[in-house]
């Protein structure tokens, strides 16, 4: 991934030199193991874990003319220890060390990505709490709807956030899982024994597989990273359209200095936003490589490996990068309550309409009917600009149901807002001595 895009520590966890680190950390386990069985022996196993000496530079150089990435690091470990090396990579196949290192290297990854998530979550709630009675216009297909509160957008992105935390701890029970089994995953020249203690030892899980771990925990894995991307696009999204300058209710922070055209001084363009939302992208498209990854030839083909050497790490370093740059905006952005206020009062009470329907449904009209008044009512407050009160107190039709100051408290803000800690509550928050002003 380009440095543009990442951040440390994901980083370092998928360099060249972290995957053969790795690797040597499973091939060290694996004759330790073996030692303590008497495959071979102790004397040699620990001059093997003294005397082993790698480098990047060595092992490219070697492959240069195995063109056998996992062949050419046995060799060149094996090589620096001397006699002793003989031991190493006894048993095992290229992917028993290949497979089992990815394993610990996307539980790292995704335990970080947690961290991520969960930073957001502390961001967004406060978020929540503080704008929890601000009050502002709903939107559905983009048209004013009803009254919410900018609290509970920020609730209901807490809330989605939650579930990407579930998801994220889910993907890494699913690919923290090892495999020391041989050609074909039969244990034909390695005791069953030996991958129960290394990926004991190791923190991972063991299962049934054939020369690789099947790969539809992997693709599972890179679901829940488009998913969680896809969440972080949403709300990337949504405070988009909120920038905008028709509604610009809330707006990407600007730093001093910066500019947002380069051909237009007064642009403030929303491009943090926008870049978290084409990077998500990318993510979606490394969920359908790895889904391909699934059906290999037989006990194994080599055709996924190009394909993940590509997908795992950019699509970890980019989702870090993401989580890290959405939890930065919500923490920075600008809110404009005032503009909110103004926004709502554009549509002059004809939120309230809904309301009206239901008031004239329990004074006996039919819900036809009265949907065909209501809208009537509201028509005309549109095209004459009147409030929505004053058309409807003049409808000839309406007038003889409610009084002026009856239409008027159907429209109370008090009114919509009344259930804002209910939905805190589904959202996991809680709103303490708070109200609506």
């Amino acid at each position: 991934m380009i440095e543009r895009y990442s951040r440390e520590p994901m980083r370092s966890l998928w360099t060249e030199q972290a995957r053969l680190e790795r690797w040597w950390q499973v091939e060290l386990c694996v004759a330790q193991v073996l030692a303590e069985q008497g495959v071979i022996p102790q004397e040699d196993v620990q001059e093997i874990a003294s005397r082993a000496r790698y480098t990047l530079e060595e092992i490219e150089q070697r492959e240069r003319e195995t063109r056998h990435d996992v062949l050419a690091f046995v060799e060149v470990v094996a090589r620096s220890v001397g006699p002793a090396g003989r031991w190493i990579h006894y048993g095992v196949t290229s992917s028993d060390i290949v497979d089992t290192a990815l394993a610990l290297q996307l539980r790292d990854s995704l335990e970080i990505l947690l961290r991520d998530v969960r930073e957001i979550r502390e961001v967004v709630g406060f978020q929540a709490r503080t704008y929890a009675w601000t009050p502002m216009i709903g939107r559905t297909h983009g048209v004013h709807a009803e009254p919410i509160t900018l609290g509970v957008k920020w609730a209901l992105c807490y809330d989605e956030f939650g579930r990407a935390e579930r998801r994220l701890q889910w993907a890494k029970e699913e690919v923290s899982v090892g495999k020391i089994s041989g050609a074909v995953g039969t244990y034909v020249h390695i005791d069953p024994e030996v991958e129960k203690k290394v990926c004991e030892r190791l923190g991972l899980r063991y299962g049934a597989s054939s020369q690789v771990v099947p790969r539809d925990r992997h693709a599972l894995c890179m679901s829940v990273l488009a998913t969680v991307a896809s969440t972080v696009e949403r709300w990337a999204m949504e405070l988009r359209h909120l920038h905008r300058t028709e509604v610009k209710e809330v707006l990407e922070s600007f730093a001093p200095g910066q500019k947002g055209s380069s051909a237009m001084p007064h642009k403030q363009n929303p491009v943090r936003l926008e870049r978290l939302c084409g990077l998500a992208r990318l993510l979606r498209g490394y969920a359908v490589a790895a889904w391909e990854n699934v059906p290999l030839w037989h006990e194994r083909d080599i055709s996924h490996s190009s394909v993940e050497r590509i997908i795992f790490p950019d699509g970890m370093i980019l989702l870090d990068f993401m989580l890290g740059e959405f939890a930065s905006l919500a923490r920075t952005v600008r809110v404009d309550p005032q503009r909110m206020k103004e926004n709502l009062e554009r549509s002059q009470g004809r939120y309230a309409s809904e309301a009206l329907l239901l008031e004239l449904v329990q004074r006996g009209l039919s819900r036809k009917e009265a949907y065909e008044i209501v809208q009537r009512v509201a028509f005309t407050s549109d095209s004459s600009g009147q409030p929505f009160w004053l058309a409807a107190s003049q409808d000839p039709v309406m007038s003889k149901w409610l009084s002026e100051a009856q239409l008027q408290k159907l429209g109370s803000l008090e009114g919509y807002l009344r259930h804002v800690p209910a939905v805190f509550q589904r959202a996991g928050l809680e709103l303490e001595g708070e109200n609506c002003s």
